[in-house]
């Protein structure tokens, strides 16, 4: 692992996990808490304008429905979360589990050529699109470049960012240069805008 911008890189070491083989779609957020944040797209673009602190919502919403321990606690304010590490239902995955998914055991930037594999600047006519319709990578995940910026579970730099999260990947509206694997980028986690959304992992 490493970040550019902080000229510093990192081990992380990883368990077994899965992930969704597509983010989070319009449909699939609608379903379980009535209703999508976003107007004019079909049901499966990927759901966006959401915060960190919805997508967690969403996850302990989904373990629930497949009668799984939710792996958050979430307080009366509905701002102060907490991860149970010990519990087995869906979470946000780790921007480690996220860029080794997403590198689906290649070393280079891309796992494909840009226009092949990712919505981005270029050719995405200034909106999502629905999911899956770009190649997989060779684990058979979609879109995990460009499209939307996926959240992820970790603090990006708490000593200088405080509860600001990670989100990675490349979105519909970046350029080029920002549809890469080491890519990090990070807001606060209240933050939602239309080329954000999320995915969920859960520990296999």
């Amino acid at each position: 692992m490493r970040d550019d911008c902080k000229q510093q890189s990192w081990v992380a070491a990883l368990a077994p996990f899965a992930l969704g083989k597509y983010p989070v779609t319009r449909s699939q957020y609608a379903q379980l808490s009535g209703g999508a944040p976003e107007p004019g797209s079909t049901a499966q673009h990927p759901v966006v304008n959401v915060s960190w602190i919805d997508a967690v919502r969403y996850c302990n919403l989904l373990s629930l429905s497949q009668g799984l321990a939710t792996s958050y606690a979430i307080a009366a304010d509905g701002q102060a979360v907490t991860l149970l590490p010990e519990a087995r239902g869906y979470r946000l995955p780790t921007e480690a589990q996220w860029e080794y998914a997403c590198r689906a055991g290649t070393r280079e930037p891309r796992y494909g050529e840009l226009d092949d594999i990712a919505w981005y600047r270029g050719n995405a006519a200034g909106a999502s699109q629905p999911v899956g319709l770009k190649a997989a990578n060779a684990w058979g995940l979609h879109d995990m470049l460009g499209n939307v910026w996926e959240w992820c579970e970790d603090l990006y730099d708490p000593e200088v960012y405080g509860e600001y999260r990670v989100f990675r990947g490349g979105g519909w509206d970046d350029l080029e240069r920002s549809c890469l694997v080491t890519n990090r980028r990070r807001s606060h986690p209240t933050f939602a805008i239309d080329d954000l959304g999320f995915r969920v992992a859960r520990p296999a």
